[in-house]
């Protein structure tokens, strides 16, 4: 009997099985003997507290399992929220797109009073990276004409009409070989520019501009607008900045490569600038 006591497994299983039976009475006592049931507990709240504990622990683990449908009906209840947040949030964006056209339409309105503005979605593209020709849904029965300007939303050039049918026209962006703008560089001081489009440059979505005045100093930054001369583009729309200058064999001694204003990868709409026929007719006016 002294060896089987001597051994610790016998000893743990007996001290439990005395915890649990005190326990037990402890229980019952409580429910007849005030006293007697504090004398008991008082000194087996610990070990109380410690069952309890790992009771509440199992049946939190033993439910986890139990009820996985409710888990799966709370996921998917969340997709739906989540993709309901996903679906205002673009409708929120777009609202912001559309304000934000309105507003740049209202300011090409003030800054070409002379104008009619021709919204236009481009519907095509010649093949390529860049838009340097494309096609827009105005045509001929929107009073859509050859060579009228055409522009951006936030009043860069974007070239002139080339082509036009009875419900869409052609567009020549300023980066293509055939185009040529009469620009002004926006400083004090400036002077007339040629700005082109150049086959070595269409990849990259840049112009070419050349017959730089001697007197004028060019610097990286400056920026271009069209000068008014010649009467195709009105004076005052921003054709882009310059981004490098490079000597030439020429008797003018340099170049500049521009980077316009217009973004020609990302192009969906554009703005037809149409001469306002009551404005022309007008009394003394010439």
């Amino acid at each position: 009997m002294r060896n089987l006591f001597k051994k610790k497994g016998f000893v743990l299983i007996l001290v439990t099985v005395v915890l649990i039976m005190v326990i037990g009475i402890a229980s019952s006592f409580k429910s007849t003997s005030g006293f007697l049931g504090s004398i008991f507990s008082v000194p087996l709240t610990p070990v109380q507290k410690f069952f309890t504990s790992v009771g509440q622990k199992v049946d939190d683990f033993i439910s986890f399992f139990k009820d996985p449908k409710a888990i799966k009906d709370e996921n998917e209840a969340l997709k739906i929220i989540v993709a309901q947040l996903q679906d205002e949030n673009r409708e929120l964006e777009s609202l912001r797109n559309k304000n934000e056209e309105l507003r740049n339409a209202l300011n090409l309105k003030k800054l070409f009073a002379d104008y009619v503005i021709i919204g236009a979605n481009v519907i095509a593209k010649d093949p390529g990276n860049w838009f340097d020709v494309f096609k827009v849904d105005v045509g001929s029965r929107d009073k859509v004409q050859i060579n009228q300007p055409v522009v951006s939303s936030a009043t860069g050039l974007v070239g002139r009409v080339l082509e036009v049918q009875l419900t869409s026209s052609k567009i020549l962006a300023i980066i293509d070989e055939d185009s040529v703008v009469d620009g002004w560089i926006e400083k004090e001081n400036g002077g007339s520019v040629r700005v082109s489009g150049d086959l070595s440059l269409t990849d990259s979505g840049l112009c070419n501009m050349d017959y730089i005045p001697l007197s004028v100093d060019v610097s990286v930054g400056d920026v271009i607008e069209t000068s008014g001369l010649g009467g195709l583009y009105p004076k005052g729309i921003i054709i882009g900045t310059v981004a490098e200058i490079k000597n030439s064999d020429d008797e003018y001694g340099r170049y500049a490569i521009i980077k316009p204003a217009v973004d020609f990868k990302k192009l969906q709409e554009v703005f037809v600038l149409t001469r306002n026929e009551e404005a022309e007719g007008e009394p003394g006016e010439n």
